[in-house]
Protein backbone atom coordinates (compact mmCIF):
# COMPACT_ATOMS: atom_id res chain seq x y z
CA UNK A 1 0.00 0.00 0.00
CA UNK A 2 1.51 3.29 -0.95
CA UNK A 3 2.78 4.66 2.42
CA UNK A 4 1.06 8.23 2.05
CA UNK A 5 -2.36 6.26 2.18
CA UNK A 6 -4.90 6.48 4.94
CA UNK A 7 -6.59 3.41 4.63
CA UNK A 8 -10.05 2.40 6.22
CA UNK A 9 -12.23 -0.94 6.24
CA UNK A 10 -14.30 -1.04 3.28
CA UNK A 11 -16.66 -3.07 5.14
CA UNK A 12 -16.09 -4.72 8.43
CA UNK A 13 -17.88 -8.04 10.12
CA UNK A 14 -17.57 -7.74 14.02
CA UNK A 15 -18.88 -10.78 16.04
CA UNK A 16 -18.47 -12.36 19.49
CA UNK A 17 -15.47 -14.90 19.71
CA UNK A 18 -16.74 -18.14 20.04
CA UNK A 19 -15.65 -19.33 23.82
CA UNK A 20 -15.05 -22.80 22.76
CA UNK A 21 -11.63 -21.50 20.98
CA UNK A 22 -9.94 -19.99 23.79
CA UNK A 23 -6.65 -20.27 22.22
CA UNK A 24 -7.57 -19.12 18.37
CA UNK A 25 -6.58 -15.79 18.69
CA UNK A 26 -4.37 -13.46 16.27
CA UNK A 27 -3.78 -10.50 13.78
CA UNK A 28 -3.76 -11.36 10.48
CA UNK A 29 -3.45 -8.38 7.42
CA UNK A 30 -2.75 -10.09 3.88
CA UNK A 31 -3.11 -7.82 0.74
CA UNK A 32 -6.12 -6.05 1.30
CA UNK A 33 -7.93 -8.76 3.97
CA UNK A 34 -8.16 -7.96 7.62
CA UNK A 35 -9.00 -10.76 9.51
CA UNK A 36 -8.32 -10.43 13.65
CA UNK A 37 -9.54 -13.00 16.15
CA UNK A 38 -10.26 -13.33 19.57
CA UNK A 39 -9.35 -9.59 20.66
CA UNK A 40 -10.95 -7.42 23.46
CA UNK A 41 -11.80 -3.54 23.23
CA UNK A 42 -8.66 -3.24 25.36
CA UNK A 43 -6.65 -5.26 23.52
CA UNK A 44 -8.00 -3.29 20.23
CA UNK A 45 -6.85 -0.53 21.34
CA UNK A 46 -3.26 -1.97 22.99
CA UNK A 47 -2.62 -2.43 19.05
CA UNK A 48 -4.24 0.77 17.23
CA UNK A 49 -2.40 3.23 20.31
CA UNK A 50 0.87 1.38 21.39
CA UNK A 51 -0.18 1.32 24.68
CA UNK A 52 -0.50 -0.83 27.77
CA UNK A 53 -3.83 -1.95 28.84
CA UNK A 54 -3.33 -0.34 32.53
CA UNK A 55 -2.90 2.63 30.00
CA UNK A 56 -6.75 2.46 29.82
CA UNK A 57 -9.00 4.00 32.21
CA UNK A 58 -12.49 4.72 33.11
CA UNK A 59 -13.32 1.70 30.75
CA UNK A 60 -16.29 -0.43 31.21
CA UNK A 61 -16.04 -4.26 32.89
CA UNK A 62 -16.89 -5.97 29.79
CA UNK A 63 -13.76 -3.91 27.82
CA UNK A 64 -10.98 -6.42 28.98
CA UNK A 65 -13.44 -9.30 29.23
CA UNK A 66 -15.70 -9.57 26.03
CA UNK A 67 -13.36 -11.02 23.10
CA UNK A 68 -14.12 -10.38 19.33
CA UNK A 69 -13.52 -11.73 15.86
CA UNK A 70 -13.22 -8.79 13.12
CA UNK A 71 -13.07 -9.40 9.80
CA UNK A 72 -12.89 -6.95 6.52
CA UNK A 73 -11.32 -5.54 3.63
CA UNK A 74 -9.72 -2.09 3.20
CA UNK A 75 -10.79 0.67 0.82
CA UNK A 76 -7.23 0.80 -0.69
CA UNK A 77 -5.27 -1.22 -2.61
CA UNK A 78 -2.39 -3.06 -1.37
CA UNK A 79 -1.34 -4.29 2.42
CA UNK A 80 -1.43 -1.93 4.85
CA UNK A 81 1.78 -1.09 6.88
CA UNK A 82 2.15 -1.31 10.64
CA UNK A 83 0.71 2.79 11.40
CA UNK A 84 -1.80 2.29 8.46
CA UNK A 85 -3.28 -1.03 10.15
CA UNK A 86 -3.28 0.85 13.47
CA UNK A 87 -5.49 3.85 11.40
CA UNK A 88 -7.57 1.62 10.41
CA UNK A 89 -8.50 -0.02 13.50
CA UNK A 90 -8.31 3.65 15.43
CA UNK A 91 -11.56 4.30 13.00
CA UNK A 92 -13.58 0.74 13.31
CA UNK A 93 -13.22 1.62 17.34
CA UNK A 94 -14.86 4.92 16.62
CA UNK A 95 -17.30 4.07 14.20
CA UNK A 96 -18.61 0.85 15.24
CA UNK A 97 -17.68 1.02 18.90
CA UNK A 98 -18.54 4.76 19.27
CA UNK A 99 -14.96 5.18 21.30
CA UNK A 100 -14.48 8.87 22.23
CA UNK A 101 -11.58 9.48 24.81
CA UNK A 102 -9.27 12.33 26.07
CA UNK A 103 -5.55 11.73 26.63
CA UNK A 104 -4.23 12.58 30.45
CA UNK A 105 -0.39 12.07 31.74
CA UNK A 106 -0.08 9.85 34.66
CA UNK A 107 2.49 9.08 36.74
CA UNK A 108 2.83 5.35 36.56
CA UNK A 109 5.02 2.12 37.12
CA UNK A 110 6.50 1.26 33.91
CA UNK A 111 10.00 -0.87 32.46
CA UNK A 112 12.04 1.49 30.27
CA UNK A 113 13.45 -0.82 27.81
CA UNK A 114 17.62 0.47 28.11
CA UNK A 115 20.50 -0.74 26.47
CA UNK A 116 22.29 -3.13 28.44
CA UNK A 117 26.23 -3.21 29.52
CA UNK A 118 27.60 -4.68 27.16
CA UNK A 119 25.68 -2.62 24.09
CA UNK A 120 22.97 -4.16 22.09
CA UNK A 121 23.11 -7.08 20.38
CA UNK A 122 20.91 -5.84 17.31
CA UNK A 123 21.06 -7.29 13.30
CA UNK A 124 20.50 -4.18 11.43
CA UNK A 125 17.93 -5.15 8.64
CA UNK A 126 19.05 -5.91 5.02
CA UNK A 127 15.61 -4.65 3.89
CA UNK A 128 15.33 -1.42 5.53
CA UNK A 129 12.29 -0.48 2.72
CA UNK A 130 10.36 -3.20 3.77
CA UNK A 131 7.68 -2.75 5.79
CA UNK A 132 7.67 -4.40 9.45
CA UNK A 133 6.88 -7.77 10.32
CA UNK A 134 6.34 -9.86 13.14
CA UNK A 135 5.47 -13.61 13.90
CA UNK A 136 5.16 -15.42 16.98
CA UNK A 137 5.27 -19.29 16.94
CA UNK A 138 5.78 -22.11 19.75
CA UNK A 139 8.14 -25.02 20.02
CA UNK A 140 7.12 -26.78 23.28
CA UNK A 141 6.62 -24.14 25.92
CA UNK A 142 9.31 -21.84 24.19
CA UNK A 143 7.99 -18.57 22.04
CA UNK A 144 10.27 -17.72 19.10
CA UNK A 145 9.05 -14.04 18.00
CA UNK A 146 10.72 -13.05 14.30
CA UNK A 147 10.28 -9.57 13.48
CA UNK A 148 11.87 -7.99 10.18
CA UNK A 149 13.06 -4.28 9.28
CA UNK A 150 11.37 -3.76 12.90
CA UNK A 151 12.25 0.22 14.64
CA UNK A 152 12.06 0.18 18.57
CA UNK A 153 8.58 1.38 18.51
CA UNK A 154 7.31 -1.88 16.63
CA UNK A 155 9.58 -3.96 19.53
CA UNK A 156 8.15 -1.66 22.15
CA UNK A 157 4.31 -2.62 20.70
CA UNK A 158 5.29 -6.30 20.67
CA UNK A 159 6.35 -6.48 23.85
CA UNK A 160 3.46 -5.02 25.67
CA UNK A 161 1.28 -8.29 24.27
CA UNK A 162 3.83 -10.35 26.59
CA UNK A 163 2.08 -10.26 29.66
CA UNK A 164 4.20 -8.17 31.53
CA UNK A 165 2.99 -5.98 34.75
CA UNK A 166 3.47 -2.81 33.84
CA UNK A 167 3.39 -0.75 30.64
CA UNK A 168 6.87 -0.13 28.49
CA UNK A 169 8.60 2.46 27.75
CA UNK A 170 11.70 3.15 24.76
CA UNK A 171 14.81 4.48 26.82
CA UNK A 172 17.20 2.86 24.32
CA UNK A 173 18.02 6.04 22.09
CA UNK A 174 18.15 3.72 19.11
CA UNK A 175 16.94 4.88 15.91
CA UNK A 176 17.25 2.14 12.86
CA UNK A 177 15.86 -0.62 11.62
CA UNK A 178 16.50 -4.09 12.81
CA UNK A 179 15.94 -8.15 12.05
CA UNK A 180 14.89 -9.31 15.45
CA UNK A 181 14.43 -12.82 17.19
CA UNK A 182 14.10 -13.82 20.55
CA UNK A 183 13.51 -17.17 22.34
CA UNK A 184 11.48 -17.01 25.87
CA UNK A 185 9.00 -18.75 28.02
CA UNK A 186 5.78 -17.31 28.90
CA UNK A 187 6.30 -17.23 32.90
CA UNK A 188 3.16 -19.14 33.78
CA UNK A 189 4.35 -22.39 31.48
CA UNK A 190 8.34 -22.24 32.90
CA UNK A 191 7.34 -25.16 35.26
CA UNK A 192 6.33 -27.12 32.54
CA UNK A 193 9.41 -27.64 30.76
CA UNK A 194 12.50 -27.51 32.43
CA UNK A 195 14.71 -27.38 28.92
CA UNK A 196 13.08 -24.76 27.67
CA UNK A 197 14.16 -20.87 27.37
CA UNK A 198 14.48 -18.08 29.71
CA UNK A 199 12.39 -15.99 30.44
CA UNK A 200 11.60 -12.42 28.97
CA UNK A 201 13.80 -10.50 31.32
CA UNK A 202 16.84 -12.70 31.04
CA UNK A 203 16.37 -13.48 27.39
CA UNK A 204 15.65 -9.90 25.93
CA UNK A 205 19.18 -9.20 27.97
CA UNK A 206 20.72 -12.06 27.09
CA UNK A 207 19.68 -12.33 23.36
CA UNK A 208 19.45 -8.60 22.11
CA UNK A 209 21.56 -6.38 24.81
CA UNK A 210 18.53 -4.67 26.25
CA UNK A 211 17.32 -4.66 29.84
CA UNK A 212 13.84 -4.19 31.23
CA UNK A 213 14.63 -1.75 34.10
CA UNK A 214 11.38 -0.91 36.87
CA UNK A 215 11.14 3.17 36.79
CA UNK A 216 8.09 5.71 37.56
CA UNK A 217 7.76 8.30 34.55
CA UNK A 218 4.59 9.82 33.00
CA UNK A 219 2.68 8.35 30.25
CA UNK A 220 -0.26 8.72 28.19
CA UNK A 221 -3.42 7.57 29.60
CA UNK A 222 -6.32 7.21 27.09
CA UNK A 223 -9.55 8.31 29.69
CA UNK A 224 -13.00 6.53 28.13
CA UNK A 225 -15.53 9.40 28.04
CA UNK A 226 -17.83 7.07 25.94
CA UNK A 227 -17.61 3.32 24.24
CA UNK A 228 -20.51 0.67 23.37
CA UNK A 229 -20.18 -2.91 22.15
CA UNK A 230 -20.78 -3.36 18.30
CA UNK A 231 -23.73 -4.82 16.90
CA UNK A 232 -22.99 -8.26 15.41
CA UNK A 233 -23.48 -8.30 11.24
Amino acid sequence: MAVDAHPSFAVATIKLHDPNYPRRQGWNFIGNRVKIENQTLTSLMMYAFSIDPRQVLDAPEWASKAAFDVEGVTDTPGEPNRVQQQEMIQKLLADRFELKFHREQRPLSVYAIQVAKGGPKLTPTAHPQLQSTQRGRYEGATLILTMGSARMSDFVLDMQFAGLDRPLIDQTGLKGQYDITLRYTPEESRNTDPNAAPGIFTAIQEQLGLKLQPVKAPVDALVIDRVEKPSEN
